[in-house]
């Protein structure tokens, strides 16, 4: 019965348009909407995935990034005295009041980051090349997500006030977007000035690099079990930056608003798709009953319509996935928060495969009016 599916594929194809455009619409509205949240929640960690560090130790219970508290300045030294450790940074992180320079209108809630100059430094070691870090250790100098200039009202080379301190901007880069506020990239010294904890109250969070060969987990596991030094808690990067993005897509709501906009998604496309798929059963009635008088059976003929539904759901798979890549691709050079990892994108492409397989089900009831009596109509 495959060839008979193929050929009725082949031969008319016009009918199966509608049923492999609404799979490829699905799987469109599944991806994009998989990929605007990765980029948006995504973004609740970029102080992780955008540095080089290992580990990361800040107050035990600390449940996202922007809720850090200050941990004491002897966890360093507990750090340093590991001899799978390499390098230990402080990193100081707090909210602030931003204002332009002639200070218009109400002010923009920023997160200023305060971290190490020092060529080599871990901490947004992936969008901070040298010259930066350089232009970073000028006193009162910060860096701006090139995204975010409209709203701080600020380009670079002017001057702002942060905390009623005046800033200037020495730099707009890509990479910074964060979320519920606008981040802003400072040294240790100006982040200080501006409100963030002293040189010896410690940091809201110690980053450490790992001797090559040493495994983050279980150098994070021994430090796990050791609270000599006072209240910490030690976390793998991969760890820290999963549960800042958890708790901002389960704990806050917003994940169960996704979920249920994917399930309406998934819902409509089922039922958009076994409509068309059952329409284009019902309009080949008489030849299902001919082949059915004819002695094939019922259950070969519904064969027939699922192998009909995968391929039309293979052919809406295509569609979807290139659909897909062209809208990220534009979303993402308009500065869209859009991401996509091979995993999520595989779980689309099983979802719109179980979609058209579903809807081939559904539309199996089409085959009861392939009855051989209406050829005698």
């Amino acid at each position: 019965m495959i060839p008979l599916a193929r050929r009725m594929l082949v031969h008319e194809w016009r009918r199966f348009v509608p049923a492999a455009l609404a799979l490829c619409f699905s799987g469109v509205l599944l991806s994009v909407q998989v990929a605007l949240v990765l980029g948006i929640f995504g973004s609740a960690a970029v102080s992780v995935t955008a540095s080089s560090a290992d580990l990361w130790v800040g107050y035990p219970g600390t449940q996202s990034v922007n809720f850090g508290r200050p941990v004491a300045p002897d966890v360093e030294m507990r750090l340093r005295m590991d001899p799978r450790v390499h390098d230990v940074e402080p990193y100081l992180w707090l909210e602030a009041d931003w204002q332009d320079a002639a200070r218009s209108g109400g002010g923009v809630p920023v997160f200023v980051s305060g971290l190490q100059t020092a060529a080599g430094a871990m901490m947004f070691s992936h969008v901070l090349s040298p010259a930066l870090r350089a232009a970073l250790a000028q006193p009162d100098a910060v860096v701006i997500d090139r995204s975010e200039m409209d709203q701080l009202g600020t380009r670079p080379g002017e001057w702002a006030w942060i905390n009623a301190r005046r800033v200037q901007v020495v730099a707009a880069i890509a990479g910074l977007r964060a979320l519920g506020g606008v981040n802003v990239l400072a040294s240790l010294d100006t982040a200080r000035g501006l409100g963030a904890p002293a040189r010896g109250e410690g940091a809201t969070y110690f980053v450490a690099s790992l001797k090559p060969g040493s495994d983050p987990d279980q150098v994070q596991q021994a430090f796990g079990r050791d609270a000599t030094f006072g209240p910490f808690e030690v976390w793998t990067a991969a760890q820290f930056a999963r549960r800042s993005q958890l708790y901002w897509m389960l704990d806050t709501g917003a994940g169960t608003a996704v979920l249920f906009m994917a399930g309406i998604v998934c819902l409509v496309g089922v039922v958009i798709t076994s409509q068309s798929l059952t329409s284009v059963v019902a309009s080949s009635a008489r030849e299902y009953a001919t082949l059915h008088a004819l002695g094939v059976s019922m259950r070969a003929l519904g064969r027939v319509v699922v192998q009909q539904a995968c391929w039309i759901g293979g052919v809406g798979l295509v569609l979807a996935g290139l659909a897909s890549a062209l809208l990220i691709w534009l979303a993402g050079s308009y500065a869209v928060p859009v991401a996509m990892s091979w995993e999520a994108a595989l779980g689309c492409a099983v979802l719109v495969a179980a979609l058209a397989l579903l809807s081939g089900l559904v539309a199996l009831r089409g085959l009861f009016q392939a009855n051989p009596a209406m050829l005698l109509r």
